[in-house]
């Protein structure tokens, strides 16, 4: 049984305990070199495309055929969960545009998971329900594909990752068939039903989830933060929208974290995921709200002044971790080899299991585990650091936490304490803890940011969604893709 920590955090509740930071301004980055697939090497060109393809295996063997459910984890994995199957169903898409399957294997695993979806029961019982009120529990059964776990919320944001995927098969398969119609009217449903405003117990702000047991969680959406999403589906909802005001309770803490953190200044949320999620599905370059407007800047570019912070921070190494440097970085939630804390000549060393880590002004956690989806997620905002930091953690430590399924979830070079009994992974003498699995939600934005950044094929279907581009635009959102005409649906 997992422990009350890391439920808490995979609920998504670390968003709302950051601890706050201040700091003085200091020079924003250069605007981003050209950097594109064509000018890598071919070498560079190898990994990516390795890379890219072993992470869509991932999610291509590990689903379960009959419902589609994507596991939590791989291999050895317990529950499924949505969030993950959200990002499978938007791979499933990569891997037909990249010929690893044909558009009709992915139109029918497609059509596997949404009918599972539309048809899960919805209901307030505490086991027997996939959901309620249009949102799914967070984690599922895999095998009966209702609530894991007593302990499992109704989650708003893992709903919203769940629905990114299910809107990018909407837009996606647009082929007058039996089987593509049925995808998108399946899509348009799922996300039809879901009751938005029921999620707004303290209005205009969105909760972050529900139990039978305890109700409303204590704890909404506020701030910068993977809820970005969250609002601009609920803002699009053509049957249970929020109203505008939302967008801006969700904004009101910005500049609580508008500052500067190792030579860069942006809006900080510490962990990289914070700044992929949302991203991963929808095109920020060149759009903005009444925030970013007043700030001189997108969020695609404050995610790329985040991405710089992090390298920065590592080369930096205040925690002196070992590995830590301008080629090995990255910190954001992921697995760790567990909660200890251990005595040496260095003096007391404190370790995590899953957790939120991540190093910004607004705070800063770090055990000394590196997560390849930190940097390989942020790819698209940043790739002249990225590409190093990917073939240098490959060549160093590839034997170790490169696999078939591409970079193992996380590993920490500061670890080697044999006689600690681990969760999951191993510790390699000489090497440190290496993790045996990975987590879907960490690699979906591997390999969705590497095809954003090479095509930008998943931005480009996305804006073809006409919930995306009415989010956005009730949330004030102008200039960019958003000016020009809607393509024909």
């Amino acid at each position: 049984m997992m422990s009350s920590f890391y439920r808490t955090l995979r609920s998504g509740l670390f968003s709302a305990l950051l601890v706050l930071g201040t700091s003085a301004l200091a020079p924003v980055a250069a605007k981003a070199p050209a950097y594109g697939y064509t000018a890598l090497s071919v070498e560079q060109r190898a990994l990516v495309d390795d890379l890219e393809r072993r992470t869509f295996e991932w999610f291509w063997r590990s689903a379960d055929p009959k419902t589609g459910l994507v596991p939590d984890s791989y291999p050895g994995h317990a529950f499924s969960s949505i969030a993950a199957v959200g990002f499978g169903l938007t791979a499933y898409g990569v891997g037909v545009e990249r010929g690893y399957i044909t558009r009709q294997q992915a139109v029918q695993r497609t059509l596997t998971t949404l009918r599972f979806f539309k048809n899960a029961p919805q209901n307030d019982s505490e086991d027997e329900a996939s959901g309620y009120h249009g949102f799914y529990y967070h984690f599922l059964d895999m095998q009966t594909g209702k609530r894991a776990r007593r302990y499992v919320e109704v989650s708003s944001v893992d709903t919203t990752l769940l629905l990114g995927g299910v809107l990018f098969a909407e837009s996606y398969y647009d082929r007058d068939t039996p089987q593509e119609r049925e995808i998108r009217q399946l899509a348009d449903a799922i996300y039809r039903r879901v009751d938005w405003p029921w999620m707004q117990p303290r209005a205009p702000l969105i909760s972050m989830g529900w139990t039978p047991g305890g109700k409303f969680i204590p704890a909404d959406w506020k701030g910068y933060n993977e809820g970005m999403l969250v609002y601009i589906l609920a803002l699009g909802s053509p049957t249970h929208p929020v109203q505008p005001d939302a967008w801006k309770a969700w904004l009101a803490t910005n500049h609580l974290h508008w500052g500067s953190f190792e030579g860069q200044t942006f809006l900080n949320f510490a962990p990289l995921f914070g700044h992929q999620y949302s991203e991963t599905w929808v095109d920020f370059r060149g759009i903005r709200d009444a925030w970013s407007r007043q700030h001189g800047l997108d969020y695609f570019e404050n995610s790329r002044r985040a991405t710089l912070s992090q390298r920065s921070y590592a080369i930096a190494n205040p925690g002196h971790w070992t590995g830590y440097g301008r080629n090995v970085w990255g910190l954001t939630a992921s697995n760790g080899p567990g909660h200890v804390v251990l005595q040496g000549n260095g003096g007391t060393r404190r370790f995590y299991g899953y957790t939120a880590r991540g190093a910004g002004l607004d705070d800063i956690t770090d055990d000394g585990t590196i997560a390849p989806t930190a940097a390989g997620g942020s790819i698209a905002f940043a790739p002249e650091i990225v590409i190093p930091a990917l073939e240098a953690m490959k060549r160093r430590y590839g034997k170790y936490i490169y696999n078939q399924y591409g970079f193992v979830d996380a590993f920490n070079l500061s670890f080697h304490d044999t006689a600690r009994r681990l969760r999951t992974g191993r510790v390699v003498p000489g090497v440190g803890w290496v993790d045996s699995v990975q987590l879907g939600i960490d690699q979906g934005p591997i390999v969705l940011m590497i095809e954003n950044w090479r095509s930008g094929f998943v931005w480009k279907v996305m804006r073809k969604n006409p919930y995306i581009r009415k989010g956005l635009q009730r949330a004030g959102f102008t200039g960019g893709w958003l000016a020009a005409k809607p393509a024909p649906p």
